[in-house]
Formats: structure tokens, sequence, C-alpha cells
């Protein structure tokens, strides 16, 4: 299994189609706690390495091309989690930011943040923010955290914003299509609003309320390896196995079509 997993990440690295790079990857970042577990640890020290790999794929998918990296960040669920666990998990953006923006600016990265940040407590919000105004004028990947969201909530808030513009007569119901909602969607400030690849680390295969109206056409590439394991390799084999699917959106390829 290992042999046939290394000779995987070999040929990613030596068949990668630069031409092919997904402009728009987005990862939910799995596994931090059963990192932790399998070491004797307290979770908090998963969710320490996995912000250290963060920083690891932030340069890889810089470094390939890659346009946008959405990263999973915090769920709109996660404040179910123990008090002590979502207070360190609302001062890794601190931590993150007070010590990666250098690097961020160096590789010309732009941050920026969807999600509830209103209800985010306020060290972590000058943090975000912080970040945001520091890598303003970066013109290369956007790095863009999922904090405080959910799939639903966002579906939900934009419906009430469209309602809203036909309320006040701004907008006509028959004039309402995928763009118009698309526009309402909190990724509508992206170059590439929908990933072309979303994939999920530590092995589990759900979607876990992510980019639900955003991903109705994403290549979806589940791993085992833990997110605090996730390496440079890991992202080019994720790459490399989404350039082997053909991608037809609804229709035919050409052999089909013949």
């Amino acid at each position: 299994m290992f042999s046939n997993l290394f000779k995987n990440k070999q040929a990613a690295q030596n068949k990668l189609d630069q031409k092919r790079i997904p402009a728009h990857v987005a990862i939910i970042m799995d596994g931090n706690g059963r990192w932790a577990k399998k070491r004797g640890l307290p979770r908090v020290a998963g969710h320490k390495q996995g912000m250290e790999t963060v920083k690891t794929i932030t340069k890889a998918a810089s470094d390939l091309g890659v346009k946008v990296l959405t990263l999973y960040a915090f769920s709109t669920e996660n404040w179910k989690r123990p008090q002590a666990e979502v207070g360190f998990l609302m001062d890794l953006p601190v931590k993150f930011f007070n010590t990666f923006v250098p690097d961020l600016i160096a590789n010309n990265v732009r941050v920026n943040v969807m999600g509830y940040t209103d209800k985010l407590p306020d060290s972590t919000k000058k943090a975000v923010f912080d970040a945001i105004e520091q890598t303003k004028d970066n013109t290369g990947m956007v790095l863009n955290f999922a904090l405080n969201y959910g799939g639903r909530a966002e579906i939900t808030t934009a419906v009430q914003a469209v309602a809203t513009q036909v309320k006040q007569g701004k907008l006509e119901p028959s004039q309402i299509d995928e763009n118009v909602f698309s526009e309402a969607l909190m990724t509508a400030t992206l170059p590439y609003a929908d990933p072309e690849l979303l994939i999920r680390t530590s092995g589990e295969e759900r979607i876990s309320n992510f980019l639900l109206w955003q991903i109705a056409y994403s290549e979806l590439v589940f791993t085992d390896v833990l997110w605090p394991d996730f390496s440079a390799e890991d992202l080019e084999l994720s790459i490399y196995k989404f350039q082997q699917r053909d991608r037809r959106f609804g229709g035919l390829n050409k052999k089909e079509d013949n």
C-alpha cells in the first residue's frame, strides 16, 4: 500500500499539468484531534500543528499557481465544542497572522475572510482585519478563510438579501437567476467564486455544510491523511487526481458525442 502511495506521489510530481491547475481549491481541514490523540496529546496540540500545515499548504498552492485557496477554519457548528477548545481556536488566527503575514506579503498572497465575523471575539476580528488590510495590495493568490461559516446559513442570508431587493422594488422575481443568487453569496468578491477542486482530509467523506451552492460541479478528493500531516506532495497528488477526471458538467465528452 505504501509503495503504491509513493508511486502515486511521484506520478503527481512528474506529470502535473501546469496548464490545468485548478483556479480555486477548497479544503476541509479535518483530523487535528485524531492526530493529537494518536500521539497522546491534547486536541489543541493538533490544532497548533494544523496551523503550521496551513502555512505549508498556502505556500505550496501559491507556488503551483492556484488563484484562490479557501480553507474551512471554523464552522457555525463548531461553537458546540468545549469552551476551552473554542477559545484556543479563536486565538489561533492571532498567532497565525502575527507570524505569517510577512511571508504572505513576500509571496504576494492576499487574505480574505468569509463568514459571520461579527460573532467573533474582538481579538480574533482585529487579527483577521489587520491581515486583510496589510495584504490588500497583494495581487497573487487569495487565501480565503471560512471563519464562523456555514453553507446553509450563507444560503439563508443570500435568500434574505435577494428578497429584500424584491421588496424594495430593485429586483423583479423573474430576474432572479443563478447569477443574481451567486452575487448574494459570500464568495461573490472572489476572482473565482466556485471551487474546481474540494479536498477533505482525514478519511471522512462528507461535505459538512461547506460551500453547498458553490461546489455543485466541483471535483471531490477525499484522503486518509490527517490535516497536520497533509504535505505539499499530498496537495500535488490531489491536484493530479483532479486532472485525471473527465469534467463534463452534465454534458458529454467528445468520444460519447460521436
